[in-house]
């Protein structure tokens, strides 16, 4: 591979890190910001806080009512990831063992959760399940969670699928495994790394799904990233550091969960099956 290492190429490059440094000093500044903020006693045109507590989170904890809200994040997370992974894998399973006209238009439709805003369909699925009665109910929040869970675990599960060579499948039927068995006994454990993966990024996915879940929330079933919008901009008077706090457990729990899932998910080897994937297509 040939380096150009003329100046204009070396310019460019500074360029590059300075900018992507830049970035990165403002956003560990902004987080350093909100995370000093909620232990701080007093700060006002000091560059450090008059003095350190942890008392506002104890104040957060009953202002905001956060056990709660923890408790209904956790309960809509895991359903979603539930119902999302057992169907979005038998819908992958289909789609990439079957070949059939119209196929690439399937594809295309699971994709589309994906790749338009979610406002934009958040509206008038919100309006439906109103009408339904399910908006601002625990299942309105998980069903309208599911219309983007359920393509991202098509799309992440087709080529771990793919990789299966079906002679093993044929191969367990021919010794007599019904369809049960041929599941639990041979696909399934060829299937876990991709099951985990999938799963894993939808939680981390749902934890911080604002529009849809902000769009069909009740008052019984907001999850931690509604309350703190609410927090910010409800009418009322609240300590900065109160909602600081609120803010830094839900960073912690977003990255407690994100951490959990590179630890088994590789994203650059999602994102070259994908591509592979698509050029098969």
């Amino acid at each position: 591979m040939i380096r150009d290492t003329g100046p204009g190429a070396r310019l460019w490059r500074i360029a590059v890190w300075g900018v992507t440094l830049l970035f990165c000093l403002n956003l560990l500044a902004m987080i350093a910001t909100v995370v000093l903020n909620s232990v701080a006693t007093r700060w006002l045109g000091t560059w450090l806080p008059l003095g350190l507590t942890t008392r506002w989170y104890g104040s957060a904890w009953e202002e905001f009512q956060l056990g709660d809200i923890l408790v209904v994040t956790f309960q809509v997370v895991f359903t979603v990831v539930a119902i999302s992974g057992a169907l979005g894998v038998a819908a992958a399973y289909a789609l990439a063992r079957r070949s059939f006209p119209g196929r690439s238009l399937v594809l295309l439709v699971f994709l589309l959760p994906l790749l338009v805003p979610p406002v934009t369909y958040g509206i008038p699925m919100a309006t439906v399940l109103y009408q339904a009665g399910l908006g601002g109910t625990f299942w309105g929040v998980v069903l309208a969670n599911l219309v983007p869970s359920i393509p991202f675990v098509v799309l992440v599960m087709i080529p771990f699928i793919e990789q299966i060579d079906p002679r093993i499948e044929s191969a367990a039927r021919v010794f007599g495994a019904s369809t049960t068995q041929l599941f639990v006994r041979v696909l399934l454990p060829l299937l876990l790394p991709g099951i985990l993966a999938a799963t894993l990024l939808v939680l981390v996915r749902t934890i911080a799904m604002f529009e849809l879940t902000f769009l069909t929330a009740g008052p019984t079933s907001q999850t931690l990233i509604v309350a703190l919008y609410y927090a910010v901009f409800a009418s009322g008077v609240r300590a900065g550091q109160s909602i600081d706090a609120m803010a830094v457990v839900y960073m912690a729990v977003t990255l407690a969960w994100l951490l959990v899932a590179l630890r088994f998910v590789d994203p650059t080897q999602i994102v070259a099956r994908s591509k592979r994937e698509s050029s098969a297509a």
